[in-house]
C-alpha cells in the first residue's frame, strides 16, 4: 500500500502545523488538489529557507497535486513585516528584475510540462488592477483589527519604539487576497509556507471562508535549526543563496559537506528525495563509520545537483578532490576555479613572487620561516607539483585555466593565487 503523502512529509520533517490534519488528509486523498506557495522578490535570489518550500512543492507535485508557485510582484514591493525594523522599499524596476530572476530559479525545481504541469503566477496581475476603494470594500471588510494586531510580528513591532507602518501592517491583507484570487481562478484550496507565515496563511483561510463560504487548508514547514538549537543557514558571506552568481556552486557544496553528524540524516530527509530505505542505510553508516562522511557527501551532492544541476555537482566534487591533491587540476575550468577561489581565498602576486612569499601572502602559513620549512620538508605544492627549492617562483609553473595557481601545504591548507 502506498504511503499517504502527508505521512511521507511528516516523516521527512516537512510538516509543522495544519489547519486540520484529518481534513487535509482527506482532501489530499480525494483526488488532486491545487495548492500554492508564495515567494517574494525581496532579494535577487532565493535562499536555503525557500529551498524547503520548493522541495515540499516538488513532493506534492510528484504525488499528483497541482502546484502554483507564486512570485510576489506586488507583495515584493512592500515586504512581509520583520520582527524588527521597517523594510527598505526597492524600486519598481528592481522588483520587476528580481521577479524574473526568481521565476527562472523556481522553474528548475518543478515540472511545467507533462500531464500535471505547474503554473507560475504573479500576484501583480490581480493586485495591480485593485483600486483602494475595491480593496477596502471587497477585502478589508472581512478583516478584524483585533486579529490583525494580535499576530506575533505585528504585536512585537507595535510595542517597539519604531512601531509599524500602515504599509507593512497591510501585507497580511494582500497575502490573504492572493489565496482568495487563486481559489477563484484555479480552485486552489491549500497554501503552504514557513511556520513564521502561519498568521498570514490563516488570513487567507479566513478570508475565503467569509467571502466565499468555502473551507480551505493551510500547512507550514518547521523553521530549520541545527541539533544544538542554533540558526541554520548562515555563512560568513550571509545567507545560503541559490543563485550561482551570489554563491558559487563550490561554496554551496562546501556548506552542505560541512554539516554536523548530528544534523545530516535529518537534512537528508528534508532537502533530498532519497527514499526511506536509502536514508536508513546512510543513517547506519553515519552511526557506525562517521569518518567516511557518507551522509555529508550524499547530502552535498544531492542538494547541489538539485539547485545547480548534476553536471555542476560533479564539477564541484572533481574540483574538491583536485584542489586537495586527489585529482587532475588541469581538468578544471575557469569558472570552477574562480568559484573555488572565492571560497578558499585568492591573492594577487607578481611574476617574481616566490612560493615562500606566496604561502605567507595567501595566509597558508604565518611567517617566512614556516613557509621555508614547509618547502624544505616537502610539504609545499604549486598546482599539485611538489616545490623543490625555497627560491622557486610561482610563475615558473604553468598556470591553470583563468591564470590561477593552486598553493597547497600538506593535505588541508589550500589557496588560489594569480598574477
Amino acid at each position: 500500500m502506498t504511503e499517504h503523502i502527508l505521512d511521507e512529509l511528516t516523516w521527512r520533517g516537512l510538516v509543522a502545523q495544519t489547519t486540520g490534519e484529518d481534513e487535509l488528509r482527506d482532501a489530499l486523498s480525494s483526488g488532486p488538489l491545487t495548492l500554492y506557495c508564495g515567494f517574494d522578490p525581496t532579494a535577487p535570489s532565493l535562499h536555503h529557507g525557500h529551498l524547503v518550500q520548493l522541495v515540499l512543492l516538488r513532493h506534492l507535485q510528484r504525488a499528483g497535486h497541482r502546484v502554483l508557485p507564486l512570485v510576489g510582484g506586488a507583495t515584493g514591493m512592500i515586504g512581509d513585516p520583520r520582527m524588527s525594523g521597517e523594510r527598505v522599499m526597492n524600486t519598481k524596476d528592481t522588483v520587476a528584475e528580481w521577479v524574473e530572476r526568481l521565476r527562472s530559479q523556481i522553474s528548475r525545481f518543478l515540472d511545467f510540462e507533462g500531464d500535471n504541469p505547474a503554473t507560475m503566477v504573479n500576484n501583480l496581475d490581480w493586485t495591480g488592477e485593485l483600486t483602494a476603494i475595491d480593496m477596502l470594500r471587497e477585502i478589508g471588510k472581512h478583516f478584524r483589527l483585533g486579529t490583525m494586531i494580535a499576530k506575533d510580528t505585528v504585536a512585537r513591532r507595535l510595542s517597539s519604539d519604531e512601531g509599524i507602518s500602515y504599509t507593512e501592517f497591510s501585507y497580511q491583507v494582500l497575502q490573504g487576497n492572493d489565496f482568495l484570487e487563486l481559489h477563484r481562478r484555479y480552485g486552489c484550496t491549500l497554501q503552504t509556507g514557513g511556520n513564521d507565515q502561519w498568521g498570514n496563511l490563516l488570513s487567507g483561510v479566513e478570508l475565503i471562508r467569509k467571502a466565499e463560504g468555502h473551507g480551505v487548508h493551510a500547512m507550514t514547514t518547521p523553521l530549520i535549526t541545527k541539533a544544538d538549537g542554533t540558526k541554520f543557514g548562515k555563512t560568513e558571506g550571509g545567507a545560503v543563496w541559490l543563485a550561482p552568481d551570489m554563491m558559487s556552486p563550490y561554496a554551496f557544496y562546501q556548506f552542505w559537506i560541512n554539516t554536523d553528524d548530528a544534523d545530516v540524516v535529518r537534512f537528508l530527509k528534508i532537502f533530498t528525495f532519497r527514499t526511506r530505505a536509502e536514508i536508513e542505510e546512510i543513517e547506519t553508516k553515519v552511526r557506525e563509520e562517521p569518518f567516511r562522511r557518507e551522509g555529508q557527501r550524499t547530502l552535498a551532492w544531492d542538494v547541489t545537483a538539485l539547485v545547480h544541476g548534476a553536471e555542476a555537482a560533479d564539477a564541484v566534487v572533481q574540483a574538491s578532490q583536485a584542489l586537495f591533491g586527489r585529482g587532475e587540476l588541469d581538468t578544471l575550468d575557469e569558472g570552477t576555479l574562480a568559484g573555488s577561489a572565492a571560497e578558499l581565498g585568492e591573492t594577487s602576486i607578481d611574476s617574481e613572487t616566490t612560493v615562500v612569499d606566496a604561502l605567507v601572502a595567501a595566509g597558508i602559513v604565518s611567517t617566512k620561516s614556516d613557509a621555508r620549512r614547509a618547502v624544505q620538508d616537502g610539504g609545499a605544492y604549486v598546482n599539485n607539483v611538489k616545490v623543490e627549492g625555497i627560491d622557486s617562483v610561482v610563475a615558473a609553473h604553468a598556470p591553470l585555466a583563468g591564470g590561477w595557481f593552486v598553493l597547497r601545504r600538506g593535505k588541508k591548507s589550500v589557496a588560489l593565487v594569480r598574477l
